[in-house]
């Protein structure tokens, strides 16, 4: 699919989502049974060996930078068990931890972490995790991170759907005062045990998916990175090294990876990126387009950052895509004695 036809896809959905339609497909009903099938086969091989457990990773991170008067920094986690960190053993290992310790570094100023993402869930379950962070108005956080979209592709949510509530949750936190990052969906091709015609149809319909999230979290304010294949050629090339053991969620090398990707657009978005890093450069192929053809480009490419620009034009909204570098993020160490996060909890469910 070509980017032109993708953006004409993501626009589709993201209307459908804003104006209250629910029967676009992802990747077409005439492909259900097909992937249906194939589906059963795969999950009999993708899924053992996770434990069903996720490290707890809240807490405080970069306690070095702790000044007096100084409140943390808040970062809270939304999603599902790519969020959550389900696939590793250590807490510092986690997704939310990575970024926690690598924002801290970067702000010089200790971020306290939470996160609320559910293993198995659907962007469905948006709605109550945001009810959650939200539930204390004294404690807002200032960025919410939130990674979902695998479970709507393979529960076959529709996209209407799944955009709908995506864009409610970004719409509710940045109401709230807080700044929003979501990586969008990630590209099921890239399991291992998935084989063909599955694999060809879960990348297209993650692609899809990714393109509508973006233009439904920029149309409410947030910004989004694209994960891709979580997140670049590595995870095709190196499978065995960047998934887990269970061969669907990544490893504690791939979560690095992740993370490494998705810290520069939360510094962005806090404004400790200093302004000539938000200009767009030539040489990176980055720049202002409109905001359909901006979400289909990202879909396409791992680490892609867009954000709101023009709010009207003549093709109407305009975005700013950017490929930012990406920071190395080193696991936290551990926090002292009596501070440190609890070890682990049992997910809810056994699949992201």
């Amino acid at each position: 699919m070509t980017s032109m036809s993708r953006a004409r896809v993501a626009r589709r959905i993201a209307a459908g989502a804003a104006y209250g339609g629910g029967g676009i497909g992802l990747a077409g009903a005439a492909a259900v049974g097909v992937v249906l099938a194939e589906l059963r086969m795969a999950k009999r091989q993708v899924g053992h060996g996770s434990g069903g457990r996720v490290p707890v990773a809240d807490g405080r991170y970069g306690h070095t930078y702790d000044s007096p008067g100084e409140p943390p920094l808040r970062l809270t986690v939304l999603g599902d068990s790519t969020a959550a960190g389900q696939g590793v053993h250590r807490a510092g290992q986690t997704p939310g931890a990575l970024l926690a310790s690598g924002l801290a570094a970067v702000a010089e100023r200790p971020v306290e972490l939470h996160n609320v993402a559910l293993p198995g869930a659907t962007s469905d379950d948006l709605d109550r995790q945001v009810a959650l962070v939200l539930a204390d108005a004294s404690r807002v956080p200032d960025i919410c991170v939130i990674m979902i979209g695998a479970n709507d592709v393979t529960h076959h949510l529709p996209a209407t759907r799944s955009v709908r509530h995506l864009s409610g949750a970004v719409r509710r936190l940045r109401t709230a005062g807080a700044e929003v990052v979501v990586g969008t969906c990630p590209d099921l091709g890239t399991i291992e045990p998935v084989q063909q015609p599955l694999r060809w149809l879960a990348r297209r319909a993650s692609r899809q998916l990714a393109a509508a999230q973006t233009i439904g979290t920029v149309q409410q304010g947030g910004r989004t990175v694209s994960l891709g294949d979580l997140l670049g050629p590595e995870f095709a090339a190196n499978p065995r090294e960047l998934f887990g053991p269970d061969n669907y969620h990544p490893s504690a090398e791939g979560y690095a990876t992740a993370a490494m990707a998705v810290l520069p657009t939360l510094c962005a978005a806090l404004g400790l990126w200093p302004a000539e890093e938000d200009r767009p450069e030539i040489s990176r192929r980055e720049g202002f387009l409109p905001v359909a053809r901006a979400a289909a480009e990202a879909a396409a490419e791992p680490g892609t950052e867009v954000t709101a620009a023009v709010p009207t034009g003549p093709r109407g909204p305009w975005a700013l895509l950017k490929r930012r570098r990406r920071r190395r993020v080193c696991e936290p160490e551990p926090a002292p004695a009596g501070q440190s996060p609890a070890s682990d909890r049992r997910s809810d469910q056994a699949s992201a």
